[in-house]
């Protein structure tokens, strides 16, 4: 990144490009994102007790995120394929009308995996509005937010602000 090219995903004439990270070091690397599905109670008390029609909700869901996030560069022109080493996906409620996802996925690489994570929470998201849609087409998905990042030459990043 030059002070004459601060956006490294552009070249010198403006035109899109994917960063070359040929010369970065490799190096262990996180990143955790979470999002939210806002609904009904009565349609997350459909989900937790496992009377959606279409199957376990939860159980595809956290599948659609693993399966995205190894998928990332195929949705996002600009994301690099990446060898990822782990992904965890936890699923978790407020009780009332709020299901939580959070996923952490790794790699051992040379560049990040931010991208990656918030592809999983998005995927599983959309598989939880797609299975329940039956339920309840107004359910809001959001906001989507990346909550952690460990690796690489800018260091780590911890949100301050996680109940956004």
């Amino acid at each position: 990144m030059s002070e004459s090219n601060p956006l490294t995903h552009f070249n010198e004439q403006g035109r899109a490009r994917m960063v070359d990270i040929s010369d970065k070091q490799e190096t262990s690397r996180t990143a955790t994102a979470r999002t939210s599905v806002t609904m009904k109670p009565s349609t997350l008390t459909l989900i937790k007790e496992g009377r959606i029609g279409k199957g376990d909700v939860l159980a595809v869901a956290q599948v659609a995120a693993i399966m995205a996030a190894k998928k990332t560069s195929d949705w996002i022109p600009m994301c690099h394929p990446l060898s990822l080493t782990g992904i965890d996906v936890r699923f978790s409620d407020n009780d009332d009308n709020c299901l939580y996802i959070e996923a952490t996925v790794k790699t051992k690489g040379l560049t990040g995996v931010e991208m990656e994570a918030l592809t999983a929470v998005s995927a599983a998201a959309l598989t939880v509005y797609d299975m329940c849609k039956a339920a309840e087409k107004d359910m809001v998905i959001g906001p989507t937010l990346l909550v952690n990042k460990t690796g690489g030459k800018n260091g780590d990043f911890y949100r301050n602000d996680t109940d956004r």
